[in-house]
């Protein structure tokens, strides 16, 4: 018989949060063990709920929204978007300029695959969401990692992203609020990266998700709101809204647009290929945006992602041979592991290996594409009571734990 393979295109691809570790999670799951999950933002498995209003308003809007939209998505939430991109002094955004999505990630893939030709290359954080460097790569481009510097709170390398820059390179991918780090990063960080960007007609992409997940009375500032090169804003609700699984997002495009006419004509055809995103949800978008209480209350001290951010941060650096930086915004928290300590070469053996004995699933560093394997992020969604029971769990088991042996 004929055998089937799965494309080229994939064998760089990974995706590693729902990689081989999980894979054996949800075996001990099926077998009948309790595996506390601290590998997902995905806030509704940890008691968050979105705001009453929204679904009401949601629900009120069920009968008008039955059917397609436009593919760029509905009027009134491209309206909402563009007045939302004002007030992050975003200039230039018009409805036209705005498309919604099923979730951020299908628009991620979506400018990914309107503009990459086989050799380009693209510039992605280390560490990154991982959906950036896969993207790239099903693209048919080159992922080239520029690196994030711990010492400096996890604030990007302008130096290697200089370094890193070739004829070849058509843009750069900049998260903040970072994922898996929770870095902010401030205004001179993001002039600095604007002006390379200029210099070399980069476009800028720039993932901003968690811009409203944002603590300690910091200010997130919006990379498109300080250049005139063309930018490429994505945003949503699942985090801020605590609706993920409504797959709720947009991305708008600033800056000078006229050099880029073919790759919008592309992204035009790819939306309108999909027909559009869900409507039910789009329709959220301009309420949502209006709602504010439930996510500023989760940020100040008393919420309950503040007060879980601080017990979290105190605990890991509690642990013998464990330490982290401080995050500053989003869900999660990137601790170092002493691998000499531990005897740690393998970080996702390291994951399997404290899965296995304690029942705690997270995702090793190597999953954000972290070279060194001394890392893995905890999603701090919890409440206090199980981050201090997972806690606990991980300072007994590296109390004993020396990696030994090849993982597979």
């Amino acid at each position: 018989m004929r055998k089937f393979e799965k494309s080229v295109k994939l064998n760089n691809v990974c995706y590693d949060i729902r990689g081989p570790v999980m894979d054996e999670a949800n075996r001990m799951i099926r077998a009948g063990e309790e595996v506390l999950k601290l590998n997902i933002g995905n806030p509704a498995p940890f008691g968050f709920r979105a705001p009453d209003e929204l679904i009401r308003n949601m629900s009120d809007n069920l009968v008008d929204t039955e059917g397609y939209s436009d593919s760029k998505g509905l009027f009134s939430a491209r309206e909402a978007i563009v007045e939302y991109d004002k007030k992050k002094n975003i200039d230039g955004v018009t409805i036209d300029d705005v498309y919604t999505g099923n979730g951020v990630s299908e628009l991620i893939t979506l400018s990914m695959q309107g503009l990459l030709d086989y050799g380009d290359e693209i510039l992605v954080p280390a560490p990154d969401y991982p959906l950036w460097t896969a993207s790239v790569t099903l693209a048919g481009g080159t992922a080239v990692h520029y690196i994030c510097d711990e010492s400096s709170e996890w604030l990007p390398d302008i130096d290697d992203i200089r370094s890193k820059i070739t004829p070849r390179t058509k843009g750069i991918v900049v998260i903040n609020p970072n994922n898996p780090t929770g870095a902010l990063y401030p205004k001179d960080v993001l002039i600095d990266i604007v002006n390379l960007a200029e210099a070399n007609d980069l476009i800028i992409f720039a993932d901003e998700i968690y811009d409203r997940l944002v603590m300690d009375g910091e200010k997130h500032v919006s990379i498109a709101s300080l250049t005139n090169n063309m930018c490429i804003t994505f945003n949503g609700l699942s985090k801020s809204h605590l609706v993920a699984g409504y797959r709720v997002g947009w991305m708008s495009i600033s800056g000078n647009k006229k050099f880029a006419k073919g790759y919008i004509e592309g992204i035009n055809l790819l939306s309108s290929m999909r027909l559009c995103s869900n409507v039910p949800a789009q329709s959220l978008i301009a309420p949502a945006l209006q709602i504010t209480a439930e996510t500023d209350q989760m940020i100040q001290p008393g919420g309950r992602v503040y007060e879980q951010r601080e017990f979290i941060y105190n605990a890991i650096n509690d642990i013998p041979g464990l330490s982290a930086v401080k995050p500053k915004a989003a869900f999660y928290i990137f601790p170092k592991i002493d691998t000499k300590m531990f005897n740690v070469t393998n970080d996702e053996k390291f994951a399997l290996d404290l899965l296995k004995e304690k029942k705690i699933l997270f995702t090793h560093g190597g999953g954000f594409h972290w070279e060194e394997p001394d890392h893995f992020r905890i999603v701090y969604l919890p409440d206090i009571e199980v981050l201090s029971e997972a806690t606990k769990r991980i300072k007994e088991f590296l109390a004993e734990y020396r990696q030994e042996g090849v993982f597979v």
